[in-house]
């Protein structure tokens, strides 16, 4: 699958949640929707950007935008991770990584000199329309979720 583009229309999808049920994208048609993908719960830069979205969700909320985060790990890891971290954000459970994927995310990696599959760490505003209005790709964590909540609120 060739990478998503400004302009596409999202895929839809219905993955597993943290809490139990599913989260899929068409539950929320009309409105637009704020999709992260990360690759680990509980690692640092992961933990911090969590965290982030958690504490800036109020503002999110009032702008009618709700935020999934995505991850390969299970449903059991997310919700051990959003009871240690008090995470309200939904956080979607990708454990075949087809989401990942589909989205153009599961890329090949490397550290210590090892390559390896993983998620690159990516975000995507899709609009009320189901397009993508925006694409941050390699997110760094620090001021992050600010600049896609200034970016919401221009929508």
């Amino acid at each position: 699958m060739s990478a998503l583009t400004i302009g596409d229309i999202a895929p839809d999808f219905e993955i597993p949640r943290d809490g139990g049920g599913t989260v899929s994208l068409s539950a929320f048609s009309g409105r637009p929707v704020v999709l992260y993908f990360y690759p680990k719960d509980d690692t640092e830069a992961c933990t911090k950007e969590a965290v982030s979205f958690t504490a800036l969700l109020p503002e999110f909320q009032k702008a009618g935008v709700p935020v999934i985060g995505v991850s390969p790990d299970s449903v059991k890891k997310h919700d051990r991770f959003a009871r240690k971290h008090a995470l309200s954000i939904i956080l979607g459970s990708d454990e075949d990584t087809a989401l990942a994927n589909l989205y153009g995310v599961w890329k090949e990696k490397m550290m210590y000199g090892r390559t390896y599959m993983g998620v690159e760490r990516t975000t995507f505003l899709i609009g009320a329309d189901g397009k993508i209005a925006r694409i941050w790709p390699k997110v760094k964590v620090a001021g992050h979720v600010e600049e896609v909540l200034e970016n919401v609120r221009a929508l």
